[in-house]
């Protein structure tokens, strides 16, 4: 339905009278305590923001609690001013639009249902704003119930429904409108973990279904990795990495988004050594030294990476026990049923392992019990210990 372009986007929140001549007189460590950046002119909640989607591609932003990825949702949805840039939809400028006549659907966090009206009323509410005939609006409200599976709450009032069918008449009023964005706020944060599930699953199907464009915000990464065609990681108002699930899950741009994605998270080793030997390339992680893949190496060389100290980052699932390798003592044991999440101590850091339970027939791994672990070279990552930045 349609493409939105977001060019050089900011939102700075100006100071409250007074607040500016306080900001000066503050000291440099209290101000050290703030994720986000303050200016003469405010807070900068959202910085130099650009993002070109596609016409019906879902978008995720996902991000720490504070990181402005709401801000951003909401300077698309016209609830917030845009301080400076451009907010394009369908090729038209939007920054000094009215919400309304936008052609977006918001659908928040808290449900925002009317409570004296029924499930059919309030669906029906913004197509009758529009004055559109009885007729189409009937049309309209029937086909997104049936859709998503509510035809049998229409006339019942919003405090008779669970939180999941809330959700579902939230989404449905505004799919009703067939806007050419979709906006999502969070929609799943109130829900228990099952029914996040169950409402992953019918956003997924709801998708292929009506043809607009999505863009999705939330802290879950778990919903970011399910949910995005791309997912926008951000941090204290900066875009961190665009990407594809996959890719932001196999190639981190930076030490920050490793960290962010995947769970449990990756496991990183501060003070590991990075060799090189001619076009050759080692890294030795507490105490074992590992060859790096002639892939690895040639990337390395072709950015002229000398030896140094590194960050070795490597995910919980490609950590492998066997008979050799680093020692460690295993300080707690997770049955997840198929796997078992092992929390390790090595050399005085923490580990964690995630070992299918295929692989520990006949032994028994408990807590306290001695183990040797490894992890082959071609799944690790090395960030520079300096900028944090993935060197592969």
């Amino acid at each position: 339905m349609a493409e939105v372009q977001l060019k050089n986007i900011k939102k700075i929140y100006p100071h409250a009278p007074g607040e500016a001549k306080k900001k000066k007189k503050a000291e440099a460590g209290e101000e050290k305590k703030v994720n986000l950046q303050i200016t003469d002119e405010g807070v900068v909640a959202v910085q130099a923001f650009n993002l070109d989607i596609a016409d019906k591609e879902f978008i995720v932003l996902v991000g720490p609690s504070g990181c402005g990825k709401s801000t951003t949702l909401r300077m698309v949805a016209g609830l917030e001013e845009i301080s400076d840039g451009e907010l394009y939809i369908d090729g038209k400028l939007m920054n000094d639009v009215a919400p309304k006549d936008r052609d977006i659907a918001m659908v928040f966090q808290s449900y925002a249902l009317y409570p004296h009206m029924t499930v059919r009323e309030n669906m029906e509410f913004p197509l009758k704003l529009r004055k559109m005939p009885a007729s189409e609006i009937k049309q309209r409200v029937d086909h997104a119930a049936e859709t998503l599976g509510i035809t049998q709450y229409l006339d019942r009032k919003p405090k008779a429904l669970s939180g999941g069918q809330r959700q579902r008449v939230a989404i449905g009023r505004a799919i009703v409108r067939e806007p050419k964005v979709l906006l999502m706020d969070e929609p799943l944060s109130n829900l228990d973990a099952k029914l996040r599930n169950q409402m992953r699953a019918e956003i997924i199907k709801l998708r292929q279904q009506i043809n607009t464009t999505f863009i999705y915000v939330t802290h879950d990464q778990v919903e970011a990795m399910t949910l995005g065609d791309r997912i926008v990681i951000m941090r204290d108002g900066y875009i961190q990495q665009i990407g594809t699930p996959q890719e932001v899950f196999n190639h981190p741009k930076n030490l920050f988004v490793a960290g962010f994605i995947g769970t449990p998270q990756m496991n990183f080793f501060g003070g590991s050594k990075l060799t090189r030997d001619g076009d050759k390339y080692a890294v030795e992680v507490l105490g074992q030294k590992i060859a790096l893949t002639d892939e690895q190496s040639a990337a390395l060389a072709a950015k002229g990476v000398q030896s140094k100290e590194v960050i070795v980052g490597a995910r919980p699932v490609h950590v492998t026990l066997g008979d050799a390798g680093i020692d460690a003592t295993v300080d707690v044991s997770e049955m997840m049923g198929s796997e078992l999440h092992l929390h390790m101590s090595a050399g005085g850091q923490d580990i964690v392992a995630v070992v299918p339970t295929t692989e520990l027939e006949g032994k028994t791994v408990t807590n306290g019990s001695k183990v040797k672990f490894t992890f082959p070279a071609k799944l690790l990552h090395l960030f520079d210990k300096d900028t944090e930045e993935n060197l592969l």
